[in-house]
């Protein structure tokens, strides 16, 4: 791991006059650029070849006398493979132009954990350690977290010829590096049966199938719960719960839209559904589910702080079902920006805009914090 007091000192040589906020040009991007704009910061898009024109045409920033009046994205770095923001060189412009990196997921997907623990020597606004637990299978991911914590998780199921209810077995698509080959089960019989459709149809591999893990599926709707922690905050509750989104999947959302006869109807191929996300919306839960929801979060932050300091800084998401009884259960666990706060640029987030009596997304709440840290002297406080 990359000292922190390494990062503390290359930060503190910033020009904070110039300071730019930067991020892979993926996930959640649009929502980092759209914050950053908002408090006055330039942006700095990290971009791959081939998938570069939403930021470096369709959302490219212009400027008269220094204020923005089209687009987000001032700046960018255009790379043949994202792993190249490695090279000597490209770091070196990255601090050279005095940028600190907000982690979304398309970071830690692109860059092996080891790369960005040891050799992405830019800094990190935000947990570079708590990146690791996000990997599923690793000796101290989440769950572990969780489980230290002692917060509510689905019942992990031990084989699958324990399942006699219905579960979903948890693992990575075979094609599509960054999605999912998830997939229901109410028995063993139904397990083999999906299994095997899902290895021949080239969805999941026989390799991954066998590391899966399989959890009793809650059934209930599913909140993403977007937090923010800051150590700035002295004064007032230095945990924030910002907003609420959820997602849109295909094939599964378009299953669900369908008569139960038609479902039963469709062709073999069409059967199982899959569960890639393409899309959030917005939403809020019934305010007296809203303590449970921070206590959730409290617990979560206490234990990163005890088991992996300085712990959690900045965004966080921990993505809950709620069942008939109105227990949460947290499914998943996002140290860094969500993937669904895009749908909160425009208006903000509902619980934000409240608590800060403007609009305040967490792209918004990032580059506040920023600047916060900024005026207090105490941006070394803010990376990692």
């Amino acid at each position: 791991m990359i000292e922190r007091k390494y990062i503390q000192e290359i930060v503190s040589r910033y020009d904070k006059e110039t300071l730019k906020i930067g991020t892979v040009a993926s996930h959640s991007a649009l929502d980092i650029f759209d914050g950053a704009i908002e408090e006055n910061f330039r942006t700095f898009a990290i971009c791959k070849k081939g998938r570069e024109e939403t930021y470096t045409k369709y959302y490219r920033c212009k400027r008269e006398s220094g204020k923005v009046v089209r687009g987000i994205v001032d700046d960018f770095l255009l790379l043949d493979n994202f792993s190249d923001m490695l090279m000597k060189n490209n770091m070196e412009k990255m601090i050279e132009e005095n940028v600190i990196l907000i982690p979304n997921r398309a970071l830690t997907s692109y860059l092996s954990i080891d790369d960005v623990e040891n050799k992405l020597s830019v800094p990190i606004f935000g947990s570079r350690n708590l990146l690791r637990t996000e990997e599923r299978g690793e000796k101290h991911d989440y769950y572990w977290i969780l489980k230290k914590a002692n917060l509510p998780y689905p019942e992990e199921i031990p084989s699958p010829k324990d399942i006699t209810e219905l579960s979903i077995v948890k693992l990575h698509h075979a094609k599509k590096k960054l999605e999912r080959g998830f997939f229901t089960a109410s028995s063993y019989e139904e397990y083999k049966k999906k299994s095997q459709k899902l290895i021949k149809d080239g969805v999941i591999t026989k390799s991954a199938l066998s590391k899966a893990r399989i959890e009793r599926y809650i059934i209930g709707p599913v909140f993403n719960l977007d937090f923010f922690y800051s150590p700035l905050e002295k004064e007032y509750s230095p945990l924030e719960l910002l907003g609420i989104d959820w997602r849109f999947e295909t094939s599964l959302d378009g299953h669900v839209r369908l008569p139960a006869e038609q479902q039963l109807s469709l062709a073999e191929k069409q059967r199982i559904p899959e569960y890639t996300v393409c899309g959030h919306n917005s939403a809020t839960i019934r305010e007296s589910l809203l303590e449970k929801a921070f206590a959730l979060g409290e617990k979560y932050v206490k234990a990163t702080q005890e088991y992996y300091p300085p712990g959690i800084i900045g965004p966080f998401c921990l993505q809950t079902a709620v069942d008939k009884d109105l227990n949460f259960y947290i499914y998943d666990v996002a140290p860094r920006i969500g993937g669904g706060t895009n749908v909160h640029m425009a208006l903000g987030h509902p619980y934000g805009n409240a608590l800060w009596r403007r609009r305040m997304s967490t792209g918004t709440r990032i580059s506040f914090e920023i600047k916060r840290a900024i005026d207090a002297d105490a941006l070394a406080k803010v990376v990692t």
